[in-house]
């Protein structure tokens, strides 16, 4: 008879636990659409298993505000309807902080045409073994303006845990990424400070990337420093056909077609394969239809960075690694800097696309990768320059 009575006190719970979850959802969201501009959505503590994405748009000077990452957590492992766990559109000063959100069907928290949005101790994750299935983004900011991204935490995004695209204004500090195919991406940005973070055991620790076919053609104006880059050896999951599935295991920080980066004060260790790269779009071998879009990179100043790696091979899998098994033979003795030399042949021949200065430990090679690898160089007197600092922020 006690088991006949606890059966029912067990069916009775999950119907109530049920019922409190179609309800939270509903509360969230539709405190999302009631708000009025300036108001404060407080979310309580607890986990709570939501079903669809929540929105908000149109709205000016909200704050999303949970318990605390690790005591508010929304968790939308058995998402059945849209894609994104919380999506922001067409609003003003937007804050996110204090809570976490698991385990979208897309990405975690995608912001859209916001002019002021704020991340702050917010954790984005796949929960379980990184898979290509993971939702692409974690905190996904893309064509925003005056973006601040601090004390945040992203694991598990089979793109970038965290990603900022097309957007204006940029800082990325205080936060942590691992297990994510790139950890922290810069992509078609302008003006980007990103510092005092930790990018470890992803593919690629930190990408500033340009591609084409995009709205906003060229980003640049971006400085990385002060971060601790180390372990980005995990195998790469991402989906075949997406650009960073061409991030080789082993990948500190890599520049692709972007110009006036600065590099500086960073510690880059024990990635395997490349300690830091500068590449233009060509060595992707994919077709450029876009007529105003730059494929090299220039304006590139490496300097007073540490870098150490162990003697050991880089990888051997994909693109890259069959380039590292049979054009590049480096063996275990890799360089810690590597450019792939292809410049525009209608640029000026008065400086170097990138200067390299002061920076410890660090050997380097440019690979001649336009010319099929036949003269590769170590010789870095040619790159020992120096570029103007950037803007400060």
């Amino acid at each position: 008879m006690n088991r006949f009575f606890n059966l029912l006190f067990l069916l009775a719970t999950a119907t109530t636990t049920a019922f409190a979850q179609a309800d939270i959802q509903k509360k969230i969201q539709t405190d999302l659409i009631m708000a009025d501009d300036g108001a404060t959505i407080d979310l309580p503590a607890g986990t709570f298993v939501l079903a669809s994405s929540l929105s908000l748009q149109d709205k000016k000077n909200i704050t999303i505000r949970g318990a605390g990452a690790d005591k508010t957590v929304l968790s939308f492992k058995n998402q059945s309807e849209g894609a994104e766990g919380l999506r922001v559109t067409n609003g003003q000063n937007i804050v996110i902080e204090n809570l976490t959100i698991q385990d979208t069907k897309g990405d975690c928290i995608k912001t859209m045409n916001v002019n002021g949005i704020t991340f702050r101790n917010v954790k984005v994750e796949w929960t379980g073994e990184p898979n290509q299935t993971n939702g692409s983004y974690g905190l996904y900011p893309v064509q925003c303006q005056n973006v601040t991204i601090e004390s945040c935490t992203a694991v598990g995004a089979s793109d970038a845990g965290i990603y900022v695209g097309q957007s204006k204004q940029i800082v990325v500090r205080n936060s942590v990424a691992y297990h994510n195919v790139a950890g922290i991406e810069i992509e078609n940005s302008i003006g980007a400070d990103v510092y005092d973070n930790h990018a470890y055991e992803n593919t690629g620790g930190i990408l500033v990337f340009d591609l084409p076919d995009l709205v906003q053609k060229k980003g640049g104006n971006v400085r990385v420093y002060n971060n601790l880059i180390e372990n980005n050896n995990f195998d790469n999951f991402a989906p075949k056909g997406n650009i960073v599935a061409q991030v080789p295991a082993g990948t500190g920080v890599t520049i692709l077609a972007t110009n006036n980066v600065e590099i500086f004060n960073n510690q880059i260790i024990n990635n395997k394969s490349m300690g830091t790269s500068i590449i233009s779009y060509f060595v992707t071998e994919e077709p450029i239809k876009d007529s105003l879009y730059y494929p090299y990179p220039s304006q590139i100043s490496i300097h007073d960075n540490t870098y150490s790696r162990p003697a050991v091979h880089p990888t051997y899998k994909g693109r890259m690694g069959m380039m590292f098994r049979f054009k590049l033979h480096f063996g275990k003795n890799v360089p810690d800097i590597i450019w792939d030399g292809i410049v525009d042949e209608k640029a000026s021949k008065s400086q170097s696309p990138i200067c390299l200065k002061n920076n410890k430990n660090a050997q380097f090679a440019n690979i001649d990768a336009g010319n099929n690898f036949k003269s590769i160089s170590r010789d870095i007197s040619k790159v020992t320059c120096e570029l103007p600092p950037l803007a400060t922020k």
